[in-house]
């Protein structure tokens, strides 16, 4: 992988993760990388799931995939927020 590869994977996990923090309510205590690792990982399942849905590449935006992605994202993050919060009290 190269490096602008591993740049582009940082910042789509990033505005992933992001959208998927908008989405879950109140108010999530959990640090910045972890929001990038879950934007990442939701990124990544998304894309398969969307995938094996046969709407993975269509014209335009992918806006199917997108929304798994971030409803992934915020699944991710609603879950370590509440993991995090446990550990961090």
């Amino acid at each position: 992988m190269a490096v602008t590869g591993i740049i582009s994977a940082l910042i789509i996990g990033l505005i992933i993760g992001v959208l998927g923090r908008l989405v879950v309510p109140g108010r999530q205590s959990i640090p910045v990388w972890l929001t990038i690792v879950i934007g990442i990982v939701a990124a990544l399942i998304g894309t398969a799931i969307a995938g094996a849905l046969g709407v993975a590449s269509t014209k335009g935006i992918d806006w199917i995939e997108l929304i798994i992605q971030v409803v992934l994202a915020a699944a991710g993050v609603a879950l370590a927020a509440g993991v995090y919060a446990k550990r961090h009290v």
